[in-house]
């Protein structure tokens, strides 16, 4: 029984006061993270206003894509028939 007892003693002197502290940093870390995902999303709210020109900035995009695409396709044609 006396065993128990010592053992009891050491667990609330010294491992107890351990995980009350390792908690509280995690929780203190947990804390941080969560203000930081609420400053994201009040930010990524405020960012979608800004995004209303990407769909038409997307298609000036692909069309200069296909443009430029049809322009090396005739010049490689054409340096084919030089070298050819």
């Amino acid at each position: 029984m006396r065993w128990w007892r010592i053992g009891n003693a050491i667990l609330m002197l010294l491992v107890l006061p351990l995980v009350i502290y390792l908690l509280n940093r995690v929780l203190a870390a947990l804390e941080r993270i969560r203000l930081a995902s609420d400053e994201i999303v009040a930010d990524g709210t405020e960012l979608v206003s800004d995004l209303g020109g990407v769909p038409e900035a997307l298609a000036t995009t692909d069309q200069t894509v296909r443009d430029v695409a049809t322009g090396a396709t005739r010049y490689a044609g054409s340096v084919a028939k030089l070298l050819g």
